[in-house]
């Protein structure tokens, strides 16, 4: 799915319940997040559509180091050129993206959630178990985002990992929340705002704090990592995740 201008200069793309964004300027293209290794097509047919050539993509965000998120930027990295910034606290989890902490073992969600398993199942037919993870990435600091196109504002959101961090973009009344807060949980199946479930969260009671740091952005428009995008304030969706909690 391709959705352009979600946000002012703002394009949604979503592959297998996971979603990544790229986001213009006159100076080229951010793309944040990489999606699963099966998404490369979907991406280039975005850069089609909104005129604009890979050459533009000026770097890669990291929202986290998880599978699902780094997907393809090894692939961009090493065949384009483009260079990809992750926090340092989850530079670790970038180069080994199935090595990363949890509080529960996710074996038995497929049994405690079965509404889950379709969706796990698409991610898994997109390549969720077969992602090269990324050595080579550069740190992402509140300067190095700023430089990017977009020059978004770093919001760190640790929790869901170490160093997850969101981007703020101000004038286009958007955040873009990565995992830090979804509106479809990938291991539970449930819709609406929450956090990620416990089964690939490092610190629940951290993410749940780190809501606030994403209220305090006033964003009209959320873009998580997984789930529709949310246009009703980012006030109603950290005030939803609240209610639910962990899982």
């Amino acid at each position: 799915m391709i959705r352009t201008d979600i946000a002012p200069g703002i394009h949604y793309l979503e592959y297998a319940r996971t979603n990544v964004y790229l986001v213009e300027d006159d100076d080229g293209v951010l793309l944040v997040d990489t999606g699963l290794p099966r998404s490369k097509g979907l991406l280039l047919e975005a850069m089609e559509r909104i005129g604009r050539p890979v050459a533009d993509i000026r770097g890669v965000v990291l929202t986290h180091g998880h599978f699902d998120h780094v997907g393809t930027a090894e692939h961009l990295r090493s065949r384009y050129g483009i260079p990809v910034y992750c926090h340092p606290d989850d530079a670790r989890i970038a180069a080994h993206p199935y090595s990363y902490e949890r509080e529960r073992t996710p074996f038995l969600y497929p049994l405690r959630y079965p509404r889950a398993v379709p969706g796990l199942a698409r991610m898994t037919a997109a390549g969720a178990l077969m992602v090269k993870g990324v050595a080579d990435t550069l740190p992402l600091t509140p300067e190095a985002a700023a430089a990017l196109p977009g020059a978004p504002l770093l919001v760190p959101t640790p929790g869901h990992t170490k160093g997850h961090c969101g981007l703020h973009f101000p004038d286009r009344d958007a955040v873009i929340s990565g995992d830090a807060l979804v509106t479809l949980d990938p291991y539970t199946g449930h819709p609406g705002p929450q956090v990620v479930a416990r089964a690939a969260t490092a610190d629940t009671a951290t993410a749940l704090r780190s809501l606030e740091a994403l209220r305090a952005t006033a964003a009209r428009t959320v873009l998580p990592g997984h789930g529709f995008p949310w246009r009703a304030g980012v006030d109603t969706a950290v005030t939803q995740a609240l209610e639910v909690g962990g899982h």
